[in-house]
C-alpha cells in the first residue's frame, strides 16, 4: 500500500468518524426538541409493591399520566431501607425520564444514619413536589391503664423502665418518635425494634408490648375494631381519618411532631424546565378530590409545594432529627 493511499484511507476515516459525531449531535438536539414528555417515564419506588407509599406513588402516577399523555411506569427497587432505590435515581440521566420517589428516611434520616451512603440526598437530586405527608400512631393494648397521652405518661412516670414500645426497627421515624416523646414528658420506656410492622402487631395484639407507634394505615383497622386503643396521632393537628383522637401535641406537649412524608425527586441537573413540568403537573394531580379522598384513606394529607419548599423541608427534618438522636445520646452504626 502506497503513502497516498494510506493518506487516503486516513482522510475517509477522519471524515466518517466527524459524520458520525455531527449525527449523534444531530439527533440528541432533535430528542431535546421534542415536547417533554416525548415517551414514557420510570417512576422508581425504593418499597416494595403494596407499601404504603408504593399506593401513594401508584395512585398519583395514575392520574399524572393522563395529564402527560405518557405512561409512567411504577418500577420497585426495594432494600436497604429504600436506599438501593434511591441511589438508582441518582445515577440516572438527568433527562426528566426516571423519577424517584424519597421519604423522611431516605432524604432525612439516611445521610444521619449513614456516613458512608451511596448518595447525597441534597447534592444528587432536583426536588420536585411533596406527594403528602402522614403522621405516626401511638397505640396502645388494651390492658394498659391509659387511654390517652397524659394518662400514659403518668403511668410510665410511675412504672419507669416497664414499658415497652415497638417501632419498625432502630433508628426509624417510629423509633424516633418514642425518643422525642420519652425527651418531651421526661420519661423513660424501652424500645423494640421489630422487621416489619405486622410482626410489631402481632406482639402488640398479644400484649408481649404495651405500645406501638406505626404508621396509622396499619394500626387503624384493629384500632376500628376494638382490638387496640388509639392514643394520639403525632401530627400538629388531628387526622380526618380518626378525628376523635388527639394529638400528642395537644395533649400538653406543644410542638410534638413527627411523620412520614413522601416526595418526588429528580436526578440532579434535570433542567429546570422539565422540573417545574413535573412539580406543576403533580401539584395538579393532588388537586384533585379524588385523589385527595383517596390518599386521606391512607391517612395521608396530600401535598402541595414548589420544588424549593420540598428542598427546605428535607434540610430542615435531617437537622431535627440529627438534634433528636444527638440530644438521646443515641449513636447510629
Amino acid at each position: 500500500m502506497t503513502k497516498r493511499v494510506r493518506e487516503y484511507r486516513h482522510c475517509i476515516t477522519a471524515s466518517l468518524r466527524h459524520l458520525a459525531g455531527a449525527a449523534v449531535l444531530i439527533l440528541a438536539a432533535a430528542a431535546q426538541a421534542q415536547p417533554y414528555p416525548a415517551r414514557p417515564i420510570r417512576f422508581v419506588v425504593p418499597f416494595p409493591p403494596g407499601t404504603t407509599t408504593d399506593v401513594v406513588a401508584r395512585l398519583v402516577a395514575l392520574k399524572t399520566a393522563d395529564r402527560l399523555g405518557q405512561t409512567i411506569v411504577v418500577d420497585n427497587r426495594s432494600g436497604a431501607s429504600g436506599t438501593i432505590g434511591v441511589e438508582t435515581v441518582a445515577r440516572a440521566a438527568p433527562d426528566g425520564y426516571t423519577w424517584g420517589l424519597g421519604t423522611t428516611t431516605t432524604h432525612a434520616l439516611a445521610r444521619i444514619l449513614n456516613p458512608k451512603l451511596g448518595y447525597d440526598p441534597v447534592r444528587d437530586f432536583a426536588p420536585v413536589a411533596l406527594l403528602g405527608d402522614s403522621p405516626y400512631f401511638l397505640t396502645a393494648n388494651p390492658a394498659l391503664p391509659a387511654s390517652n397521652v397524659k394518662e400514659l405518661v403518668a403511668h410510665a412516670r410511675a412504672n419507669p423502665g416497664k414499658l415497652h414500645y415497638a417501632s419498625v426497627g432502630n433508628f426509624s421515624v417510629g423509633h424516633l418518635a418514642g425518643e422525642l416523646l420519652k425527651k418531651a414528658a421526661g420519661i423513660d420506656m424501652v424500645h423494640v425494634p421489630y422487621k416489619g410492622s405486622n410482626l410489631a402487631l402481632i406482639d402488640l395484639l398479644a400484649g408481649r408490648i404495651q405500645l406501638n407507634i406505626s404508621t396509622i394505615a396499619a394500626s387503624l383497622p384493629h384500632v376500628k375494631a376494638g382490638k387496640l386503643r388509639a392514643l394520639g396521632v403525632t401530627s400538629l393537628k388531628r387526622v380526618a381519618v380518626l378525628a376523635q383522637t388527639p394529638t400528642v401535641a395537644e395533649s400538653g406537649f406543644p410542638g410534638y411532631q413527627a411523620s412520614l412524608w413522601v416526595g418526588t425527586y429528580l436526578p440532579a441537573r434535570t433542567p429546570a424546565q422539565i422540573v417545574m413540568r413535573v412539580n406543576r403537573e403533580l401539584n395538579a394531580t393532588l388537586q384533585l378530590a379524588e385523589v385527595r379522598d383517596a390518599l386521606a384513606e391512607q391517612a395521608f394529607e396530600a401535598g402541595a409545594l414548589s420544588p424549593e419548599a420540598v428542598g427546605k423541608l428535607m434540610r430542615d427534618e435531617t437537622a431535627r432529627w440529627r438534634k433528636v438522636i444527638q440530644d438521646a445520646g443515641m449513636r447510629p452504626e
